[in-house]
């Protein structure tokens, strides 16, 4: 087990040099002035994808975001970016997210050891967007806090009450409060693969590193799309580790697709899984390879985008019970 977390550590330094390194070599090309601002509400939850109301593992993510215009960004963040990634279109992002995770034995007060253990974490994040014609760079600061004062149990049960579901009983025994951070920078490519009688093609690969104490980790993934306007974004959002396509989209009359991909991370710490770091408590040891598939659609017009994406992940943790983990992602975004 020893080996293998080092294996893991090696190849996601390794992947974090790579991704970082790309900006040195990145090609300039024109992207597109948008002069609109975007908001985007997401849900992710189990029960989007499966009709049914459960709570096991990842069982909620809620975010708001916000998105700049192009060009609306400090000047010295501008030059940073630009020295890092070439010349480009920039915005900044703003961010609120909340994610609860919960064992599959909700119903024990006490909760097994070799289960998931219950956390909340509550983030605000603070980022920068840069795209070329067909390469979109993002780096985004998260800053939260994990525990009770991320309020899980209270946001979970009282839902539960509304819709007239029993209390999830283990919350007492959740992870205890730690201030969180994490630093997360990806890429993603734009290749058009050509077209398909009326239709565009084309593959999205991505790569994503994040440091910090919520989660160390490397992401690597491939999208397959198939619609029309497909130069107005560069895949669906996604709540962080997922692979993300971000928030920012271009005007467009009428645009659609449909997507497969699938990813695989190295994980070498994450906090909802191996616990605090500053005292005693729950943990379950993190499995070091990760996998997720991914498959949905996007529609663009009237300023909006409306996204779907069912994801089915791999287990997370040693001795995780029931097979592959299923969850929906539901984005909404409107400009102004």
């Amino acid at each position: 087990m020893a080996g293998s977390n080092r294996f893991s550590k090696t190849a996601l330094l390794a992947l974090a040099a790579g991704t970082l390194g790309l900006g040195a070599v990145a090609v300039a090309q024109t992207a597109t002035v948008d002069p609109s601002a975007i908001w985007t509400a997401q849900w992710e939850n189990a029960a989007i994808s499966t009709g049914a109301i459960t709570d096991r593992l990842y069982t909620n993510g809620l975010r708001l975001g916000w998105t700049s215009p192009t060009g609306d960004v400090p000047a010295r963040v501008q030059s940073l970016g630009q020295s890092v990634f070439g010349d480009g279109q920039q915005r900044l992002t703003f961010g609120l997210l909340q994610q609860i995770y919960t064992p599959v034995a909700t119903q024990l007060r006490i909760p097994p050891p070799t289960d998931r253990p219950y956390a909340a974490v509550l983030m605000g994040s603070l980022g920068l967007v840069q795209d070329s014609a067909n390469v979109r760079n993002q780096v985004v600061l998260g800053l939260g806090v994990i525990g009770p004062a991320a309020l899980g149990g209270p946001v979970q049960n009282g839902f539960h009450d509304i819709i007239g579901q029993g209390h999830n009983m283990g919350w007492p025994h959740q992870i205890a409060n730690e201030p969180l951070a994490e630093l997360t920078g990806s890429r993603t490519w734009r290749l058009p693969l050509g077209q398909v009688g009326q239709w565009e093609t084309d593959a999205l690969p991505n790569l994503t590193v994040g440091f910090g104490n919520l989660r160390l980790y490397g992401q690597g993934g491939l999208t397959f799309r198939l619609g029309q306007g497909l130069n107005t974004d560069f895949g669906v959002a996604r709540v962080l580790p997922g692979m993300s396509g971000g928030d920012a989209y271009l005007p467009a009359d009428f645009a659609w697709y449909v997507f497969l991909g699938a990813d695989g991370q190295a994980v070498a710490r994450d906090i909802t899984l191996d616990g605090s770091d500053i005292g005693a408590g729950p943990s379950v040891a993190h499995k070091p390879w990760l996998g997720e598939a991914q498959a949905g659609f996007a529609v663009m017009g009237y300023g909006m985008r409306l996204s779907y994406t069912h994801i089915v992940q791999t287990q997370q943790f040693q001795r995780q019970k029931g097979g592959l983990h299923q969850l929906g992602s539901l984005a909404l975004s409107a400009k102004f």
